[in-house]
């Protein structure tokens, strides 16, 4: 097999295993507490994306690896990490915590899909051994990443009944 079929088959059975795992595991839990709850959960796992960072080490990922491709992802995933922890650090303050929440969402799911972009112009599937230990990052934890920005605004989208607005001491917004 080519390296590109390879990564290519890696990248959609991270997509499938995670999508399995979430249905089962995942999903469940986060659809079985409050809304606050859950998006704090997905902001944690977010949080970690300062790895991405790693894009740009050379000695982790390989000399060739396309500059294009590397720094934005870099950067993107460092903003979106920061902004889910700056979410996570204002969750006592509800208007800044949901507008950290849909910021860091906006943002990684923005990074995302122009990483996806930049990958895909900049030939890295052919190249994917130019990532070197960063590898695991495109195969195993973006998938994860993406599936849980889908379900963010999906949370973020769904009409709250107002019983539990004010239950959660929350206010619909006009």
């Amino acid at each position: 097999m080519s390296t590109e079929s390879i990564f290519q088959t890696h990248l959609v059975l991270g997509y499938v295993a995670w999508l399995l795992c979430f249905g089962a595991y995942i999903l469940p839990w986060l659809t079985s507490i409050d809304r606050v709850r859950a998006h704090r959960a997905i902001a944690a796992l977010h949080s970690f994306r300062f790895f991405g960072f790693v894009f740009l080490l050379p000695g982790v990922v390989g000399p060739n690896l396309p500059a294009s491709f590397a720094t934005f992802a870099a950067y993107g995933d460092l903003a979106a990490g920061l902004l889910a922890m700056l979410a996570l650090l204002t969750v006592r303050i509800r208007q800044v915590f949901w507008l950290f929440v849909i910021g860091f969402n906006l943002v990684g799911m923005g990074d995302l899909i122009l990483d996806y972009y930049h990958a895909i112009q900049a030939g890295l599937p052919a190249r994917a051994g130019e990532l070197g230990a960063a590898y695991a990052i495109p195969i195993i934890y973006v998938p994860l990443l993406m599936i849980t920005h889908v379900f963010a605004f999906y949370l973020l989208l769904r009409p709250q009944p107002k019983a539990i607005q004010a239950l959660a001491g929350e206010t619909a917004v006009p």
